[in-house]
């Protein structure tokens, strides 16, 4: 497993999955059950998470589903930085990182205390976000992506996925490196369920060891996402619970970092009897 140099310097060397703890502190995200737009409740939610294992927790104030109408970055930064802040204040031991493709709402998240910056974009939709995380001395999370949020389900299209997706994520990390973050503060994601149809994402999974040559930690995003609904013929997200987890140990068993999950006790469960397994 890779390594992670954290703002302050202090080295996180992963040894075993961790996870990571969706907060959405939105009213629209695609799963139900993880919409928290009040901020006592937001804080609630983080408390329950982190009791229960986490070991980050990915704040949220812009629903990223396929669809979703954007929101300002002045709006998403009024959801996420309080809570960021208090987060951080109750729980210093805890990551926290921002799920955003807004330079300035990352810039104000990681003043208000986040540890992490976590672009679907991979530092496409904003052209100041790279240097917004480099000024900011953290790590950034890399994720591929098909196109924006409401339109990358139109008609995704790829000659050979994996290829492709490995491709920008080598160049996208070069292209951080060139603006000053350096490598061991780079995460990748490979972007499950964004701009890709079903069987892309099933490919992407059959092969996520390709992408270990790239050599830095992977985050795994797949929680009760549309493909596991397809695969089990669960429509509804809050059925999709049993699937998610089979991919955490899947991811578990292939070596994956960090897992973005929404229900966290399970699936550090499914990491952690995966490891005993052997």
């Amino acid at each position: 497993m890779h390594a992670l140099t954290l703002k302050d310097g202090t080295v996180k060397q992963f040894t075993r999955m961790e996870i990571m703890g969706i907060l959405n502190v939105t009213t629209d995200s695609f799963f139900a059950g993880s919409r928290t737009p009040d901020k006592e409740k937001a804080l609630a939610r983080a408390a329950q998470m982190i009791e229960e294992g986490a070991a980050l927790i990915d704040v949220g104030g812009e629903s990223t589903r396929p669809g979703a109408a954007p929101v300002s970055s002045d709006e998403e930064a009024a959801r996420v930085c309080p809570v960021i802040e208090e987060i951080k204040a109750s729980h210093p031991e805890i990551l926290v990182s921002v799920d955003t493709y807004h330079a300035k709402t990352a810039a104000a998240a990681c003043a208000s205390g986040a540890d992490i910056i976590n672009d679907i974009s991979g530092l496409t939709f904003d052209k100041d976000m790279a240097a917004a995380a480099a000024a900011a001395g953290v790590p950034v999370v890399i994720m591929h992506t098909g196109g924006r949020p409401d339109h990358m389900q139109d008609s995704p299209s790829y000659k050979d996925v994996v290829g492709e997706v490995h491709a920008f994520l080598r160049r996208q990390i070069e292209y951080a490196k060139t603006c000053g973050i350096e490598r061991e503060k780079i995460i990748i994601d490979l972007g499950i369920g964004f701009g890709k149809n079903y069987l892309h994402n099933l490919t992407l999974l059959q092969h996520i060891d390709d992408f270990a040559d790239l050599g830095v930690p992977q985050l795994l995003a797949v929680s009760r996402k549309s493909f596991i609904g397809t695969a089990l013929s669960r429509e509804d997200p809050k059925d999709r619970l049993a699937g998610t987890m089979a991919v955490t140990a899947y991811g578990a068993r292939h070596g994956i970092e960090m897992v973005r999950v929404h229900d966290v006790a399970p699936n550090l469960d499914a990491a952690r009897m995966t490891e005993v397994l052997g």
